[in-house]
């Protein structure tokens, strides 16, 4: 279970809600990991559902437009390294709910908002100018939305609201889902005809209003907070910052460089990919659609629910220790800390197993043929699923596992992903680059890339979580202040 969530004043601990923390959480609680792997799961499976949907619905305009709205993942991996920067450092820092206050840890979410969206609007005004199809133009704002979306979502998340991410996700979903069935569906009303550039344009409005309408829900429940506050005499105004920022900014850059490296490599090989003509470009979007759609929503649910209660323990474990820079953590101490990520990883094996197998047997080929209505595409994507989708449960399993690392000591997460980057992606990269391969023996080349990558960084990251276990239980890590 999660420590208690309390409110520093002065030199005095003072209980934000006393009678929620001495009473036994229930289930579907907020404070409870059952209660926020819920609402993470709720949160996380409407996006990917819409996700899918949009690809059906492109396909049904025009299934050639499918690789466009793929090639569209150059944005969007510029877009994912802006969001894996500072906002990763909420688990850490906003997180740690022992040696912050309440308004602390607001005012580091607002400064994270306010940064955010003003590196989002940048690089969205960058993209449109560097872009000439019109359906890339309109996307590239989605850089705005997302950027504004994941800082509210992970900082509340942070904060044990994962109400806050539910409820852009359900707003963001309905409005689509309605708009799309008005405008871009086969049962679409009026007698025009639908092109993808009305797509991406009801997307981008439903997006930006969802990362809007949270953000005004979170500030709306920061202002109620701030007047209950207020009334039991315990009030510290909310201030964004630069001190803020700097206190983001350590653990932030240490994430940002971390996102930096893989997705470089990463758009290297993509690059390769789309060189290898439209068939296995296409079944390389519809691929990814699958392994980054709903099939990996509950890992990624996990994931967010792991580093929430890792972040709290983590922050708990540090108030007791004080000053010490290298204190010595108990094995007992130790467990509490990683226990979610414990039960996540068995609850990852419980589901994706499953899931792979009937994606594998059932559900991929089929898939693949209603998006691109090509038997070339389907198999090649059937084939690609069917290589490696064992690699995946190693992904889910890693991905709980690195939380650890993220949460508590993210200069080690940067290290384990340094060494699977530079140790495995960049070699084969190189390789890949130097083979002169012909989409015939492509995959050949490209699954032991991309399903090595999850097998390689599995046992790196386990590695790099018994010595850091190791130091913790020894007292030889030196461990920052926390400022």
């Amino acid at each position: 279970m999660a420590p208690n969530d309390s409110i520093l004043v002065g030199t005095t601990n003072i209980s934000q809600d006393q009678r929620s923390i001495d009473a036994p959480r229930r289930p579907w609680s907020r404070r409870s990991y059952s209660g926020t792997l819920g609402f993470n799961l709720c949160a996380f499976i409407l996006p990917a559902l819409y996700g899918t949907l949009s690809k059906l619905w492109v396909a049904n305009i025009d299934s050639s437009m499918v690789v466009t709205t793929d090639v569209y993942t150059y944005i969007g991996v510029v877009a994912e390294v802006l969001n894996e920067g500072l906002p990763r450092a909420s688990w850490l820092i906003i997180g740690d709910r022992a040696n912050r206050s309440i308004s602390a840890r607001y005012s580091l979410s607002f400064t994270l908002i306010i940064i955010q969206s003003i590196l989002g609007l940048v690089m969205s005004i960058a993209f449109v100018r560097a872009a000439s199809l019109t359906y890339i133009r309109i996307s590239a704002f989605s850089a705005l939305s997302s950027a504004i979306e994941t800082a509210v979502s992970t900082s509340t998340r942070a904060l044990d609201k994962p109400d806050v991410p539910l409820i852009i996700s359900t707003v963001k979903f309905l409005i689509n889902i309605v708009l799309d069935l008005l405008i871009i569906s086969k049962v679409h009303v009026g007698n025009f005809t639908p092109t993808v550039n009305m797509q991406a344009a009801t997307q981008l409005a439903c997006n930006m209003a969802a990362a809007l309408f949270g953000l005004a829900y979170f500030c709306f429940v920061t202002f109620r907070t701030d007047r209950q506050r207020v009334t039991t005499h315990q009030y510290d105004p909310v201030r964004p910052s630069l001190a803020c920022l700097k206190t983001l900014a350590r653990p932030g850059a240490l994430t940002f460089a971390e996102s930096a490296i893989r997705n470089a490599v990463y758009l290297w090989l993509v690059n390769g990919i789309v060189a290898m003509g439209s068939d296995y470009a296409t079944a390389w979007g519809v691929f990814s659609s699958i392994r980054w759609g709903l099939i990996m929503v509950p890992v990624q649910a996990l994931e967010a629910t792991t580093l929430a209660f890792i972040g709290h323990s983590w922050g708990e474990w540090r108030k007791e220790t004080g000053t010490e820079r290298r204190p010595r953590a108990s094995r007992d101490k130790l467990y509490e800390i990683i226990r979610p990520a414990l039960w996540s990883c068995l609850m990852a094996l419980a589901i994706e197993i499953p899931l792979c197998i009937f994606m594998s047997e059932y559900g991929a080929r089929r898939f693949a043929f209603y998006l691109s209505e090509s038997q070339t595409v389907s198999q090649i994507t059937a084939k690609m699923w069917r290589t490696i989708d064992w690699c995946y449960i190693f992904y889910a399993l890693s991905t709980q596992l690195a939380a650890i690392l993220l949460a508590t000591r993210p200069r080690w997460y940067l290290y384990q992903s340094l060494i699977s980057n530079l140790l495995w992606v960049m070699p084969w990269a190189i390789v890949v680059s130097k083979a002169h391969i012909t989409p015939e023996d492509a995959w050949t080349y490209h699954s032991i890339v991309f399903g090595g990558s999850l097998v390689f960084s599995f046992f790196d990251v386990l590695v790099v979580d018994l010595v850091w276990a190791w130091a913790l239980l020894r007292g030889t890590m030196r461990l920052p202040a926390i400022y």
